[in-house]
């Protein structure tokens, strides 16, 4: 450092020399001072190098299982989505006898694009001495492709079969595989509603022809629900006019907003819901399990930050004789702590751009990294036999990774706090009385 200025003019005052950039250049030549150093600055930037791997590793973590965790909520939602609405508009003391005027001014608002009828029971499905226990969904086969997706997920069969009158049946492959029946066979539906009769109540059945098998990948309607005629359903269960109605809009993720929009303009009669109350429980777990995986794994870069902590500690007991010059020369305590704090932001910030890096190419690449160490090691990560799908959906969002990266930079200047004011605290006299 040049303290002395050019010929003819003053040396230059403390104040001028200790200044920000001052500050830098030195917080940023302790950080790589090991390089050129003895052994003892040797092994502060061994520890140095060891934080910046651990903040690292711990960011890129987070990143690559959140990222893990919001594709195994897509897939799943996406997979309910195929076989649910995006909003249900449901009557709540009658049957809805008009709904086509429902569905014509729930089309009046501009995110709602189309609508379908739909009759809704409880019943029991039997097939010689199996009995399951189902929900029946009457449908309008000509308008029910334009509310989800089951036309796309039918395996065996054609949901077109489904023709008023002829009391035809769809049904979830695993209930199919559970009762034993193909396409063509014939099962009995009971109603829950009897028929009263001089010798007692009668249960209601009818026979019902299977035409179609669905699979939509979510075991809960595979195995629980049914379709049927939208005619058919509603001579089942004697009901007038239908349940309600089933919209689909623009954008899901709108879907409460526009829910809650429909229920100021609708009869008061009239109850909207949206897909995210209809599994509300779900979706609240998966949250509360999100946000416990982040806790949890923030402790990793919490690790990396006492490491941190131990290389400033070390730093600033190697440089006290440092120290203790600069003081003389008229450096202030905060100009010390300053360059300490720049030593760890630097360690810090290095960790957490390359964990950034790192997480986001993982992040993006989960399914052909699980593939190549599937076939190094000839194991298969999800087994198609035990889970609803077989690979590992990623998707990165990226204000999950603007938080992960502004949580890590906190850490790791909460890191620097401690060395910095104990390196401001160092006292000249007491740092050289043994030089």
């Amino acid at each position: 450092m040049r303290l002395i200025g050019p010929p003819g003019r003053a040396p230059p005052s403390p104040s001028a020399v200790v200044s920000t950039p001052f500050e830098i250049a030195v917080g940023l030549r302790y950080t790589r001072s090991g390089r050129r150093a003895g052994r003892r600055n040797g092994f502060i930037s061994f520890i140095s190098a060891l934080s910046v791997a651990g903040i690292a590793l711990g960011v890129a973590a987070l990143i690559v299982v959140l990222s893990v965790m919001n594709g195994f909520q897509k897939e799943v939602r996406d997979r309910m989505l195929s076989v649910l609405s995006h909003i249900e508009v449901v009557a709540t003391d009658r049957p809805m006898l008009d709904w086509a005027s429902v569905v014509a001014q729930a089309k009046r608002h501009p995110l709602v694009r189309e609508g379908a009828p739909y009759v809704s029971g409880q019943a029991m499905v039997t097939r010689d001495d199996t009995v399951r226990g189902v929900l029946v969904r009457g449908i309008d086969p000509a308008l029910e492709p334009k509310v989800s997706d089951l036309g796309t997920q039918v395996v065996a069969g054609k949901l077109d079969a489904l023709v008023p009158g002829e009391f035809g049946i769809v049904l979830g492959r695993v209930l199919a595989r559970q009762i034993g029946v193909e396409v063509g066979d014939r099962i009995a539906l009971i109603a829950p509603q009897g028929t009263v009769t001089p010798a007692g109540v009668v249960p209601r059945v009818r026979q019902f022809t299977v035409v179609a098998v669905f699979e939509s990948g979510h075991y809960e309607y595979d195995a629980t629900l049914v379709l049927t005629a939208l005619v058919d359903a509603a001579k089942l269960f004697r009901v007038e006019g239908v349940s309600g109605v089933r919209l689909k809009t623009a954008d899901m993720q709108e879907a409460p907003r526009v829910a809650a929009e429909l229920m100021r303009t609708l009869d008061p009669s009239l109850y909207a819901r949206d897909w995210s109350r209809e599994n509300r429980n779900w979706f609240a777990a998966v949250q509360i399990e999100k946000r416990m995986m982040f806790i949890i794994l923030t402790l990793i870069v919490a690790v990396a930050a006492f490491n941190l902590v131990s290389m400033l500690v070390m730093t600033v007991t190697d440089k006290r004789s440092d120290i203790a010059i600069l003081r003389t020369l008229g450096a202030a305590p905060r100009s010390i702590m300053g360059i300490f704090v720049i030593q760890g932001a630097t360690v810090g910030l290095l960790g957490t751009l390359l964990g950034v890096s790192l997480g986001t190419l993982l992040a993006l690449n989960v399914g052909p990294v699980v593939a190549f160490v599937e076939r190094l090691f000839g194991f298969q990560v999800l087994p198609a036999g035990v889970y609803f799908i077989n690979y590992l959906p990623s998707d990165l969002h990226w204000s999950d990774v603007g938080t992960i990266g502004l949580v890590s930079c906190m850490l790791a200047f909460a890191a620097t706090i401690y060395p910095s004011l104990s390196a401001s605290r160092v006292r000249p006299a007491e740092a050289l009385r043994y030089e």
